[in-house]
């Protein structure tokens, strides 16, 4: 080995001198001969596995298990690590990862192999940089040329699934959110809610299980038909009646992660088909108050009418005037591309959930069956909803005010989570079951008298 180094040496010496005094053509091919040479002599092969394949934009799959394998291994033998936490409800853990340019030792059925972590830094990369999305990081494993064959078709397929196996066992269900650009940031996904505590009607509740269940089992028939293996939820009904919580309730159901899309963040059509190819499978795409988010059914309906008034003009040129000024240039046509386009297949086992207030005033080529599968109604507290509610913060099913707050709730209009407010301690003294319920019976009391003075103020 140390003659080997004093000859490789020695030719890059050469080649220097080379360089200088001949032409570039020539050194090129003198280059060629040289590579050749040091490589026939060098008893050691290397193969890289980059975290991004070419032109693709999904990260490998491969880099990905190498890197929860070797984090398995590289706690005895690496200097610098990366540590985090891993939590979940059976355990803590800290997951440690080698840093940039560690290398690490293994070992397979007799045989020596090094791993190194490496990257790619532009070379007209800004001096003050905030993130670092245009490195190129690798994993370059090196062993014997005579064990070549063990590990390409014995180690490596090993180290994969074994990785795999570790990051199924670590994984944390985790809540993205875009920023401007294509990247996703996250936090570790910790919500309470479930179909237990969900408050809504027992057969509602039953119907969306079902079709939760059957969706998650259905890879093969979605692959019959030929359709995407995903489905739409369309969340719709006054604030307060639990959109957000069905959301949450779904993700721990199925064990699945949620990429809250923010379009306003988005700057046009290909950079929302760019942040779709970076979500994963097994996942719930949720664009909140999309009837807020960006204006995306106006035009529609103005080339339906046919107008061509200039104040029409005047109200297109405004809305054009708010788009630009909130940066994102995402029509309605990319959305539905982003729905159920050529690129929507780019993943799998995927739900893409809207919600809003205002379900007439959404374009209905946004929310048609194919597109938002299931719509669901949440509205105001009915009384077995109520029911629901009484049993998580009081832990009662039944007590001698209930009929009284069934008939108020059948003449007032209030939303679940204001009738869970009223069912809450207002200090730290523990109330009692029924000290709870007179409050909720005196708000529903307040609400229904409100509601009596606004009619007759309008007549």
């Amino acid at each position: 080995m140390t003659q080997l180094g004093s000859m490789m040496a020695s030719a890059m010496f050469v080649w220097a001198i080379f360089q200088q005094w001949f032409p570039e053509e020539l050194s090129k091919h003198i280059e060629k001969y040289i590579r050749r040479l040091v490589s026939f002599m060098n008893p050691y092969i290397t193969i890289s596995f980059h975290e991004y394949q070419g032109d693709e934009y999904e990260r490998s799959k491969a880099y990905k298990a190498i890197e929860r394998y070797l984090s398995s291994n590289s706690s005895n033998g690496v200097k610098r690590l990366k540590a985090n936490v891993i939590k979940n409800s059976k355990f803590r853990s800290v997951f440690l990862s080698m840093e940039d340019y560690e290398e690490v030792i293994d070992e397979f059925q007799g045989m020596t192999i090094w791993w190194s972590s490496s990257k790619i830094i532009p070379q007209h990369r800004a001096l003050i940089a905030y993130n670092d999305g245009d490195e190129k990081r690798y994993y370059q494993l090196t062993c014997h040329r005579k064990h070549r064959d063990v590990i390409t078709n014995v180690y490596v397929p090993h180290v994969i699934d074994e990785g795999e196996a570790i990051a199924k066992k670590t994984r944390q269900r985790k809540l993205y959110t875009n920023g401007k650009g294509t990247s996703w940031s996250h936090i570790i996904f910790d919500h309470p809610s479930t179909f237990d505590t969900l408050a809504m009607h027992p057969e509602k509740k039953k119907d969306i299980l079902n079709d939760l269940m059957s969706f998650i089992k259905s890879k093969d028939y979605y692959k019959k038909v030929g359709k995407s293996w995903k489905r739409g939820y369309l969340l719709y009904g006054p604030p307060g009646t639990g959109k957000s919580s069905m959301i949450a309730a779904m993700a721990n159901l199925l064990d699945y992660d949620i990429y809250d899309l923010e379009l306003t963040s988005v700057n046009d059509n290909t950079d929302l088909r760019k942040l779709l190819i970076h979500t994963s499978s097994k996942s719930i795409i949720v664009i909140e108050d999309i009837d807020c988010s960006l204006d995306l059914t106006g035009e529609r309906k103005e080339i339906k009418k046919g107008k061509n008034t200039e104040e029409e003009k005047n109200l297109v040129h405004k809305k054009e005037k708010v788009k630009k000024k909130k940066g994102s240039e995402v029509t309605l046509s990319g959305l539905l591309n982003f729905i159920d386009g050529l690129w929507s297949a780019c993943g799998s086992e995927r739900l893409i959930v809207f919600t809003t207030y205002h379900i007439e005033k959404l374009d209905p080529a946004l929310i048609r069956r194919g597109r938002m599968d299931k719509h669901i109604e949440l509205s105001f507290c009915c009384f077995e909803t109520f029911k629901v509610l009484a049993k998580n913060y009081l832990d009662i099913e039944s007590h001698d005010l209930f009929p009284s707050i069934s008939r108020l709730l059948e003449e007032t209009n209030m939303s679940p989570a204001d009738v869970a407010e009223n069912l809450m301690p207002k200090s730290a003294d523990i109330k009692n079951a029924e000290s709870c319920l007179k409050d909720l019976i005196k708000a529903l009391e307040n609400v229904k008298e409100e509601a009596r003075l606004k009619a007759e103020r309008k007549s």
